[in-house]
């Protein structure tokens, strides 16, 4: 198979060719951050650019990696002028690259994934207001309703967080290895909060992984495209807020969530508390159990650590060389960020 690991780049861009009329030869290019759904930058002999996602090349979930689904939550939603790249082309045939895939538009702009890559793309000023624009961004998401974007039937309107709960329990149990010895802490938040589920105020198309570096920001820090729909669902939109929040970290937090890089410390971001109000200012949902879904976004992202750490010592690294030795103690301190934020 020749190119990057998981991309055969002869018969993709034969595939190409037929659907979109780009010109082989094709230079396939790994985008980095992902440790999940592989994203490329794919260029043809002409100097088209467009942006390819497929499954993982090995240690893929039952249910996970969804292609189709991915490429049909972006086909609802961009028509109505939510911020997601244009998607162009869906292929189902696995005997192109080894997995279904699909193909969006190449979305230009920055892509915050540290501090330094924060101070390097905005000013202060603009780093302030980035965080108003992603929560307004996340409250006009949540405003839509499931049918008018054609996704009423994308999945159940009951039970979100229960089933979430459920969910990511399981993916967890199928996922230990012998590094992780976290399973007692996590299994413990996970029944403190089964047993304290606010009730859930509407059901919206919910992201899944909203945060800022699944989002390509416009010079003036506006929301250029949210990425990375994979695990979208439909359910209890403050489970997105909290997410935002759980990744948030501000200057002074023992750790970022994302295993310590957090764009988000660096001068000028607003706190936690502020983008909530943001959020707040832009929506008409009740936001006084916000520490809960932030507690469950800790959890949650422990239990999905957890599965790459799997992944990644089952071999599915697809060239990308991010250690991941530090995961299992991760797991352990999100674990434990999450029995705190409970308890506040």
């Amino acid at each position: 198979m020749g190119g990057p690991t998981g991309l055969d780049e002869g018969r993709v861009a034969d595939w190409l060719e037929g659907a979109l009329g780009l010109r082989a030869p094709i230079t396939a290019t790994l985008i980095a951050g992902g440790r999940s759904n592989l994203t490329f930058r794919v260029e043809d002999a002409a100097g088209a650019v467009v942006a390819l996602r497929r499954p993982p090349v090995s240690h893929v979930l039952p249910t996970a990696h969804d292609m189709a689904r991915e490429f049909r939550v972006l086909s609802g939603l961009f028509p109505l002028g939510v911020p997601v790249a244009r998607p162009l082309a869906l292929c189902p045939d696995e005997a192109v690259t080894g997995a279904p895939f699909y193909v969006m538009e190449f979305v230009e702009g920055a892509i915050l994934r540290d501090r330094a890559g924060a101070m390097a793309a905005f000013d202060e000023p603009t780093r302030h207001a980035v965080g108003g624009h992603l929560a307004a961004t996340l409250a006009g998401l949540h405003a839509l309703s499931p049918e008018a974007a054609g996704l009423s039937d994308l999945a159940r309107h009951d039970g979100y967080v229960e089933r979430q709960l459920k969910r990511w329990r399981t993916q967890f149990e199928q996922t230990r290895v012998p590094e992780a010895d976290v399973e007692n802490r996590v299994l413990e938040v996970a029944d403190r909060l089964g047993a304290s589920v606010p009730p859930a105020q509407r059901v919206s198309v919910v992201h899944g992984d909203y945060r800022l570096d699944n989002t390509v920001l416009a010079p003036d820090g506006t929301v250029r495209a949210i990425l990375d729909w994979e695990i979208c669902t439909l359910g209890d939109p403050l489970a997105d807020l909290g997410t935002l929040l759980c990744y948030w970290a501000e200057p002074g937090d023992p750790s970022a969530a994302l295993l310590g890089v957090a764009p988000t410390t660096a001068p000028g971001f607003m706190t936690r508390d502020e983008v909530t109000r943001a959020y707040a200012s832009a929506s008409d949902l009740d936001l006084s159990h916000v520490a809960y879904y932030q507690a469950f976004a800790y959890w949650r992202l422990a239990c999905i650590l957890q599965g790459v750490f799997a992944r990644y010592r089952a071999g599915a690294t697809a060239g990308d060389a991010g250690s991941v030795e530090g995961f299992p103690a991760h797991v352990a301190l999100l674990a434990d960020l999450a029995l705190a934020t409970l308890e506040r």
